[in-house]
């Protein structure tokens, strides 16, 4: 009987060492994305942009009131609704993915996308729109912020390694 409760208690002890470090990078990864946005009201909001590599690259604060590029202007409830959908999903992808080395990538993946959502979702919610700060001026990229960052560099990631490194068996475990 200690044996198996011994065991058992073993194998919980990894699973709760993982949940409880997911949720820490997750706020941590929000935090970081909040607190640069509040540095940007602060130091660039009704200023000419700060220019950190001349042709290069800015800091230029903008409200943004629609998705990427623009689209979908003011219309709040539409993120809402897909990024409830998508944390939805995350999370029963994320409760459901073997903790394993071998699928470490994975879940830091699916933890920038998650964290990425929110960060952004959280300023449509009390703010009204997303504030963009970093402006790229050598390709005149869209004006975008971290929550960004996370978003498009994990997605970039992601794609790589279902590219190279997982294949169709490797998500097996998403089948109910």
């Amino acid at each position: 009987m200690y044996w198996t409760l011994k065991n058992s208690m073993k194998k919980k002890q990894p699973c709760i060492t993982y949940i409880i470090t997911g949720i820490l990078i997750f706020l941590l990864l929000i935090g970081l994305d909040q607190w640069t946005k509040l540095l940007a009201v602060r130091h660039l909001k009704d200023q000419s942009p700060e220019i950190l590599i001349p042709g290069i690259l800015q800091l230029e604060y903008v409200e943004n009131r629609g998705a990427a590029f623009g689209i979908f202007q003011d219309r709040i409830w539409i993120f809402l609704l897909i990024a409830l959908l998508f944390l939805g999903a995350a999370f029963y992808v994320w409760t459901k993915m073997p903790k394993t080395k071998y699928y470490f990538p994975l879940h830091l993946i699916l933890l920038f996308l998650t964290g990425g959502a929110v960060g952004n979702g959280l300023d449509r919610i009390f703010r009204g729109y997303v504030v963009d700060f970093v402006y790229f001026s050598l390709i005149d990229f869209p004006v975008f912020n971290v929550a960004d960052i996370y978003v498009t560099v994990s997605a970039a990631v992601l794609i790589l390694l279902i590219l190279t490194k997982y294949r169709d068996d490797d998500f097996e475990f998403l089948k109910p």
